[in-house]
């Protein structure tokens, strides 16, 4: 219900209540006054019967009485008078005529206590009042009752029993009453309306403050309040005005300085409150999410947090995320659909991963936008099932190049939601840019210490970094790796005899053999100058003493041109195996050089596998 309505239904009510109780107490008060003068004139009226009955009787002239009876029902408003002889005056002067005998209960009553009875009786528009109202014998006054009557004092002699009509009291009470409800609602009318006329400007600004706050609430404030009085209502108007006036600018000014950060347009039509929260949160979001990239270890924990977001914040369940290796011309997925290293391509043809060329972002370094253009990247090949689907790829920029492509996927039915979305998708990528950057840095200088400048091998540190992942992958996969350790035989004698280069050329040389020897999953390791560690992955003893031998013979049989010189070779292996020789890696290291020492020991150019009983003296090795 609307306040105007409530301020008049609840005055109305109040005028109404008060009324109907000035009238309830009207009413009662005319009729307590009616009754209580109808009394006084009965008492009156029957006083003078009594008086012109005595009179009458000490004159002789009794038998007059009939008259003096008419005469006082002459009087307005009386209607009916008789007398009721006691029995005391029926045993003294007998029954006298019939109207002067009992005729009914109260008669009786009235005559037997000596009180007097008043009654109303409601006859409709022209009530009755009935009072009958006894005589008792006393000596005071003028004229005395015992002068007639042989009683004692306080005998009841008779009653007076007097009929009244009370219309015309009633009438006159009804008009008055009436003439106060009349004047009384003409008064209500009148406060009404003055009262309407003061409470307009109030409900009209508190109606026009109910539609601003529901135009801010949905983003819109410019609407106004008119200020229609100088008084405190006028001041809330305009302080609301004021109000409104600068949330809107404000919100304008955030909205539009917000979206100048994140370089988009800002938009006219949508809630500018909606908007402007959506951005200000979205900002928010972007800038927590980059501070926990930054405390990310790896750059692949921010591609599975990139990930994450899009999968948890903006519903993007297809997606792929590429880095590309401008040195090799590749490009790699490192998180698609939410796994992470998925080793191939989903959405995309194959060859980008080995001619980064391929890709239309990695190309141009312009977003591609397969939604608006179908068809636009020829790379993207999705399966049959998902023929319909349409793709955006995000170039990232790092260093002036293409280091990472991002890649997302929708349906139909959600191309629109992934457009809505772009914009703050590219808000959490630019943050994501320099951080990638760094990290691929970091990783880049981190696996320069771990390699040896002159091989490419990785060296002993990689090795004393990584010894606690190695023995965790082979024993969550319950298996075994077999250590070899090589070492030149008389390598000294060529940097002796041929110089250093020579040296170099020849530890570059076993550093191909080696790899040539074995799987891509295998690790080489120049572990010092010129001796070299094997690590075989889920490999046992003998199928290393094979690779050893295999590696040998072709050491062997390697010829070196060094000038004029031509160097030939040889190499001695030990062998150890983890965790079959022992369940320390670094155990098993030490067992496998002490199978190599038996190899020198032996005459050299050999492998020998590592027993037991060549460990002799612990502290020596």
């Amino acid at each position: 219900m609307r306040l105007t309505a409530k301020a008049t239904l609840f005055s109305t009510l109040l005028i109404f209540i008060l009324i109907s109780a000035l009238l309830v107490v009207s009413l009662y008060s005319f009729r307590a006054f009616s009754i209580a003068a109808a009394k006084d004139h009965a008492r009156t009226a029957a006083e003078i019967i009594r008086v012109g009955l005595t009179e009458e009787m000490i004159n002789g002239v009794i038998d007059k009485r009939a008259n003096l009876l008419q005469r006082i029902t002459d009087v307005q408003g009386l209607d009916n008078a008789r007398v009721v002889r006691g029995q005391h005056v029926i045993d003294q002067f007998g029954p006298g005529n019939d109207s002067e005998a009992m005729v009914d209960e109260i008669d009786r009553r009235v005559l037997a206590s000596g009180e007097p009875f008043f009654q109303v009786i409601d006859t409709g528009m022209d009530p009755q009042f009935r009072a009958t109202i006894p005589y008792i014998a006393t000596s005071l006054g003028n004229p005395d009752c015992m002068q007639c009557h042989q009683v004692k004092e306080g005998t009841v002699l008779g009653a007076v029993n007097l009929t009244m009509s009370l219309g015309h009291m009633k009438k006159d009470a009804l008009l008055t009453v009436g003439a106060m409800t009349a004047a009384l609602a003409i008064f209500a009318v009148l406060i009404l309306l003055l009262l309407r006329r003061i409470t307009r400007p109030l409900v009209a600004t508190a109606e026009d403050v109910q539609g601003v706050v529901s135009s801010a609430l949905e983003g819109e404030f410019s609407r106004r309040i008119p200020v229609r009085s100088k008084d405190e209502i006028g001041q809330i108007a305009a302080d609301m005005n004021q109000l409104t006036a600068f949330l809107e600018r404000g919100l304008r000014s955030i909205r539009d300085n917000v979206a100048q950060l994140i370089k988009c347009k800002p938009s006219q039509d949508t809630n500018l409150l909606t908007n402007t929260l959506e951005m200000v949160d979205g900002l928010v979001d972007a800038a927590h999410f980059k501070q926990a990239i930054e405390e990310d270890e790896s750059k692949q924990e921010v591609y599975r947090r990139l990930g994450r977001v899009l999968e948890e914040e903006f519903q993007i369940p297809h997606y792929t995320l590429y880095e590309v290796s401008n040195s090799k011309n590749r490009m790699l997925p490192v998180v698609m659909d939410g796994q992470s290293d998925p080793g191939c391509c989903h959405w995309c043809d194959a060859n980008i991963m080995v001619r980064s060329e391929t890709c239309r972002a990695r190309r141009t370094g312009h977003l591609i936008d397969g939604l608006e253009t179908p068809g636009l990247c020829t790379a993207f090949t999705p399966g049959d099932e998902e023929n319909d689907y349409r793709h955006i790829c995000i170039p990232i920029i790092q260093s002036g190049t293409v280091g990472s492509v991002v890649q997302l996927i929708a349906p139909p039915e959600q191309e629109e939601k992934l457009h809505d979305a772009l914009t703050l998708i590219n808000v959490y990528l630019r943050e994501a840019a320099p951080v990638i950057e760094a990290k691929r840095l970091m990783d880049t200088l981190r696996e320069s210490t771990l390699r040896d400048p002159m091989t490419g091998l990785h060296n002993r540190r990689f090795l004393e970094e990584y010894s606690d992942t190695i023995v965790a992958g082979t024993s969550r996969r319950k298996s075994h790796i077999a250590i070899l350790m090589l070492d030149l035989d008389y390598f000294k004698q060529v940097n002796d005899s041929h110089g250093h280069d020579a040296g170099d050329k020849v530890i570059k040389t076993m550093a191909k053999i080696l790899r040539n020897a074995v799987r891509s999953s295998d690790l080489v390791i120049r572990y010092g100058g010129e001796e070299f560690m094997i690590i075989l992955q889920d490999s046992g003893a003998d199928h290393a003493v094979a690779v050893g031998e295999k590696i040998r013979s072709t050491v062997e049989e390697t010829r070196m041109q060094v000038g004029t010189t031509t160097l030939h070779k040889t190499i001695s292996i030990g062998v150890a195996e983890f965790p079959g020789d022992s369940d320390t890696l670094w155990q098993v290291i030490k067992f496998a050089d002490v199978a190599l020492y038996q190899a020198k020991e032996r005459g050299r150019n050999r492998v020998v596998r590592f027993l037991p009983e060549m460990w002799q003296d612990k502290e020596e090795y």
